[in-house]
């Protein structure tokens, strides 16, 4: 075994010292450092992803609307044909999108309606199976949110009157409110969408905005690759080489919700990062103990003539050792509560402490995924920190005077 590793190693013999304390306490500071970073990286990475999957799940991922004071595409079905012949479409839906009034015994709520072409609702939403009833839109029928039929007290089989909103945008006309039944109730799983919308066929819808000579406010389009660039990007092209329609991509439209999760993950890490920062300082702490303590053996070793180099690796690797056990523990320890973070939150809940609202975060579970990058770069970041702090404690041991040492 190479002497500056021998020696290092016997230092770090456990002691009951101060300087064992304080070692003890360097590697607790390092673990809690890179376990807060990998944690919070994972559940930020989750969370982004879990969005990311519910947009595109319940969203379009390309909206074809009119230009300008043109809010009416016309011929719609002709377009939906040449839509559909592009490979890489899935789904293709005209659709009616508008704000309306929903009530059902007082209880109020203004959801969006979606009003769709019952066949292709199933293509077009990923929803998974009904909470409750069946999708159906055949008749006077109406799909609601798990959320927003709550709001309303309304479940299946209910009736809900709608209020259309040319009453409110025509002053000389009143369009006499309707009621459909109540078909079934989805969860998405985001309250978004789960209290924000509400689902029913697209000639009931069309009537209710007084459409009589056809027509749709946008088309849907759905996507075999949505999250490949490469294969998005060219069927966006391929869309717009058909239509002189405006084209909107789930991107663009959600590009604020995803930069600010960015920066937010960003900016969390960077100061749990200050952490290990504060820990590190810790372990340059103990080397400085260390040489003072060690200070005749120092100049003992200055005496026989060991070249500076080979004090200071001695004292570098007494604080890369601590760094490293730190790291270990602190991966085993993310690894630990990621694997049970679910049962961890439940029971944090179970005493009371809501760590993850659905009425704040909008999502049923707290997701997270671990990326290989985000660990290798908290690594890195502790060794090369740990190597500085390292440093200075080891140019002092190595540039004592062995004269002075030796008197001590």
């Amino acid at each position: 075994m190479p002497f500056p590793l021998f020696l290092a190693f016997k230092y770090l013999k456990p002691k009951r010292s101060v300087t064992s304390v304080i070692t003890c306490v360097s590697v607790l500071g390092v673990l809690l450092g890179v376990a807060a970073v990998i944690i919070v990286r994972a559940v930020m990475t989750g969370f982004g992803d879990l969005w990311e999957r519910k947009i595109l799940d319940f969203k379009p991922h390309i909206s074809i609307v009119p230009y300008g004071s043109n809010h009416v595409i016309r011929g719609e079905d002709e377009l939906v044909k040449k839509l559909e012949s592009i490979s890489g479409i899935t789904a293709v839906t005209p659709q009616i999108d508008t704000r309306c009034l929903l009530e059902k015994e007082g209880r109020v709520s203004a959801p969006v309606i979606l009003g769709v072409d019952s066949e292709r609702f199933s293509r077009a939403y990923r929803l998974g199976p009904p909470r409750s009833g069946t999708y159906d839109l055949d008749g006077d029928s109406i799909v609601l949110g798990v959320d927003l039929a709550r709001q309303l007290g309304a479940w299946t089989g209910d009736k809900v009157t709608v209020y259309s909103p040319k009453t409110l945008v025509n002053r000389d006309e009143i369009v006499l409110p309707v009621k459909w039944t109540v078909a079934g109730i989805f969860s998405s799983g985001q309250r978004d969408y789960d209290s924000g919308f509400a689902v029913a066929s697209l000639p009931n819808v069309r009537d209710l905005m007084g459409l009589d000579r056809g027509g749709v406010f946008a088309i849907h389009v759905k996507c075999a690759e949505p999250a490949v660039p490469a294969v998005f990007d060219r069927v966006c092209d391929e869309v717009r080489a058909i239509t002189d329609n405006r084209l909107i991509t789930w991107r663009e439209a959600d590009r604020e919700l995803f930069n600010a999760l960015a920066v937010e993950k960003n900016m969390t890490a960077l100061l749990l990062m200050l952490i290990t920062v504060v820990a590190l300082f810790c372990v340059m702490n103990t080397l400085l103990v260390l040489t003072v303590q060690k200070t005749p053996e120092i100049g003992l070793l200055k005496a026989l003539r060991f070249p500076k180099r080979r004090i200071m690796a001695v004292f570098m690797v007494h604080g890369l050792v601590q760094c490293t056990t730190g790291v270990v523990l602190g991966l085993l320890a993310a690894w630990g509560v990621l694997s049970n973070l679910q049962a961890i939150v439940d029971k944090l809940a179970h005493f009371g402490v809501e760590v993850f609202p659905k009425s704040v975060y909008g999502l049923d579970s707290i997701p997270y995924r671990l990326v290989a990058s985000d660990v290798v770069w908290v690594v890195v970041i502790v060794y090369v920190f740990g190597l500085l702090a390292s440093f200075v404690p080891a140019l002092l041991a190595a540039c004592k005077n062995p004269v002075d040492a030796l008197g001590k």
